[in-house]
């Protein structure tokens, strides 16, 4: 049964207005990274993947990510709308968060700007700000959502959202 979506504010998305499937929409947001202290990513040309009932997911050019904190992991995944996504260890120093980061190195057609993008889980980061807003993850990491003032939900993810 679909939740009563939150009424929007001025200034604010509601995540029951987003597209299924998904929409790929470019954003000049500041999107940065912090792990271990570390800055590992700082951009202000993400994507934002918009999906239904979920917090935008932001993907950050590779240009942009300090790459040598990431190595990758046996982990693989398949969206039906992206195509075949492959995971991300993140390690500065010795801290190790494994399977934190996706990443699609042969997108669907509709996502191909998507290439070699890197989208970070934020609940296994130390911080994920959008244009200096510390990020809230989606509920039980489900997705790796970045919940932010600008979104309201209910967001799927939490207890009773995975029939929605």
């Amino acid at each position: 049964m679909r939740p009563q979506p939150i009424p929007p504010q001025p200034g604010q998305e509601s995540v029951w207005d987003y597209p299924r499937p998904p929409r790929l929409q470019p954003t000049s947001e500041w999107v940065e990274v912090l792990f271990n202290d570390q800055l590992i990513a700082k951009s202000q040309s993400c994507y934002r993947v918009l999906e239904t009932s979920h917090p935008p997911v932001y993907y950050i050019p590779p240009a942009d990510i300090q790459l040598q904190y990431l190595q990758p992991s046996l982990r693989t995944s398949f969206c039906e709308f992206k195509g075949s996504a492959r995971y991300w260890i993140v390690q500065v120093g010795s801290q190790i968060a494994i399977d934190a980061a996706w990443s699609y190195p042969d997108p669907s057609p509709a996502f191909l700007p998507l290439r070699d993008y890197l989208a970070f889980y934020p609940d296994r980061m130390q911080e994920c700000r959008v244009d200096g807003e510390l990020v809230q993850p989606q509920p039980e990491g489900f997705y790796g959502g970045w919940i932010t003032r600008r979104v309201v939900g209910p967001f799927k993810g939490g207890p009773g959202s995975w029939g929605w």
